[in-house]
């Protein structure tokens, strides 16, 4: 039997461990948990990415601070904008209209972020 597993195809046997991790959950009524741990995946998430912003900017926070006043305001306020959008989207889900306004905000304050970024490094 071992043998059988470990001369599977890897795709198979990885869809015959999910199947068996639902055929569980279903027969011992653990759909809450599964929720439960949806949603603290869905914070940690959050965390994880509010810490990537974090790391980077505190790489970086030499170089900022030498851009004029008004290229940090914009800069800075895309991150912000961009950390609440995702917090938002964590706690609400949103979807139709909501949902297209999150992706405009993240691509307008993403995009605000890279021209600022741009136009501090072109140099002549």
């Amino acid at each position: 039997m071992r043998r059988f597993f470990s001369d599977m195809n890897p795709t198979l046997r990885g869809f015959l461990v999910i199947i068996a991790i639902v055929v569980l959950i279903i027969l011992l009524s653990l759909e809450q948990t599964v929720v439960s741990l949806l949603l603290i995946a869905r914070i940690a998430f959050f965390l994880a990415i509010a810490f990537f912003v974090y790391l980077l900017w505190r790489e970086r926070r030499s170089d900022i601070s030498t851009w004029p006043g008004r290229a940090r305001f914009a800069f800075y306020g895309g991150a912000v904008l961009i950390l609440v959008a995702f917090g938002a989207f964590v706690l609400e889900r949103p979807s139709g209209r909501d949902a297209l306004a999150f992706i405009l905000v993240l691509g307008l304050s993403g995009f605000s972020m890279f021209r600022v970024w741009r136009e501090q490094h072109t140099y002549g």
